[in-house]
């Protein structure tokens, strides 16, 4: 299995100052293609920290894949750099400059300056690949069996190369095995309960196939990953464990696929034709807006009361304010009523109501920090729970967020 390492330039990264979504993509389209990622890393624009990191490299990859420092500004050194590398120099490739006048000859006063001069100078003993979006070719060295391909940085320009030119030519060159994901959604269990449960299981999986376990808000992703020359075998085995697995679990399965719980949910109510409506005290919306990032949401989803002040409650959401002055805003009373009511006010056959105390700040010694009340109700059927998340006030919106989603999809 050939094996890759990418390699993104930028000190706009190392600061924080963007984050390295290239990295993450790439890795993601390379494992697909049946490639093995073996270390991604960021250095800086640094001629010494390129060359080493090359270096390096191309002791444990066979194939290098530089993202960004190869534009026309000073900073940008990556080709100078590579040239360094191979022991060769710049030189002017005439077709770089056509692909440049190409692409913006339909911009209004659009002129050819140095700068952009500057993108046609190309080390002399690599195979340039035209950028069919940008300015900044893609250069392609091969070295003692080993390929190392620099990139331009910007996102969009990066995808369509690595779409359109560099998988394609990586898979003609090296031979892939079929690799294949699969993930199962668990909810109920902590990691380590989870491990303890199927350790049988586990221990029983065919040496092609191997598990990770990867926690997030409640949840315990399983994933499954085979690699095998035929995918059909491949594809029946895989099956075979999941099924296992799903007699072992049982419920405590939410999904079958690695998409995120407003979507699986999202997907439950659209098949089933219910809409559902949302009244949110401590998550602030976050439900909401979960649901509406989704395509297609208004098939299901029909809208939501930020509740987040006691006002709110009592005169949009109709909570008696004898509710809320014996229980307090964060109780199974005052959440049952915010379902129940939002429900009938924006006229959905389910609903979710969310009430607790975030954080940091708030808790006392009865409701502490991280104490939650969830209600959802089908028509005038209402469930409620108490949960004690913790003390970190993001960690205690998303849990809340994917707890009362999971409830709802319980019910329907």
């Amino acid at each position: 299995m050939a094996q890759v390492e990418i390699i993104t330039i930028g000190d706009e990264i190392l600061i924080g100052q963007i984050v390295d979504t290239n990295s993450a993509w790439m890795a993601t389209q390379l494992n697909r293609a049946g490639f093995e990622i073996i270390q991604i890393t960021t250095v800086h624009d640094y001629r010494d920290h390129i060359l080493e990191s090359l270096s390096m490299a191309l002791q444990r990859a066979d194939v290098v894949l530089f993202t960004g420092g190869i534009g026309p500004t000073n900073d940008d050194i990556t080709k100078q750099t590579l040239c360094e590398f191979f022991d060769t120099k710049l030189i002017f490739d005439e077709t770089v400059l056509l692909n440049i006048v190409n692409l913006f000859s339909t911009r209004p006063n659009f002129v050819i300056n140095e700068l952009t001069k500057a993108q046609a100078m190309v080390p002399e003993n690599c195979t340039v690949i035209q950028n069919t979006l940008g300015t900044a070719p893609v250069t392609w060295f091969e070295k003692a069996g080993k390929i190392i391909v620099s990139m331009p940085g910007v996102p969009y320009e990066m995808k369509q190369m690595m779409s359109s030119e560099i998988i394609p030519r990586l898979k003609n060159q090296f031979q892939t095995p079929s690799l294949l994901h699969k993930t199962v959604q668990v909810y109920g269990y902590s990691e380590s309960v989870l491990a303890l449960k199927i350790a049988d299981w586990e221990s029983e999986l065919p040496e092609d196939i191997s598990l990770a376990y990867l926690p997030n808000y409640g949840i315990v992703k399983l994933r499954l990953s085979g690699l095998k020359d035929d995918m059909l075998e491949l594809e029946f085995s895989m099956n075979q464990q999941i099924d296992k697995l799903s007699q072992l679990l049982g419920k405590a399965i939410v999904a079958y696929e690695d998409i995120p719980v407003e979507q699986f949910v999202g997907n439950l109510l659209k098949s089933k034709g219910l809409m559902v409506a949302t009244a949110e005290s401590c998550t602030g919306g976050n439900i909401a807006r979960l649901f509406t990032s989704l395509p297609g949401s208004s098939e299901f989803y029909k809208g939501s009361v930020v509740a987040y002040g006691n006002d709110i409650k009592t005169k949009v959401l109709q909570v008696t304010p004898d509710s809320l002055g014996e229980f307090g805003a964060v109780s199974q009373t005052v959440v049952e009523q915010m379902a129940l009511n939002v429900r009938k006010l924006l006229n959905s056959e389910v609903a979710i109501a969310t009430s607790g105390i975030a954080g940091p700040t708030g808790g006392t010694i009865d409701k502490p920090v991280g104490t939650i009340w969830i209600a959802v109700c089908y028509a005038n059927y209402v469930v409620s729970k108490e949960f004690r998340f913790g003390a970190l006030r993001e960690q205690n919106i998303q849990r809340t967020s994917q707890a009362a989603m999971l409830m709802l999809k319980e019910i329907i």
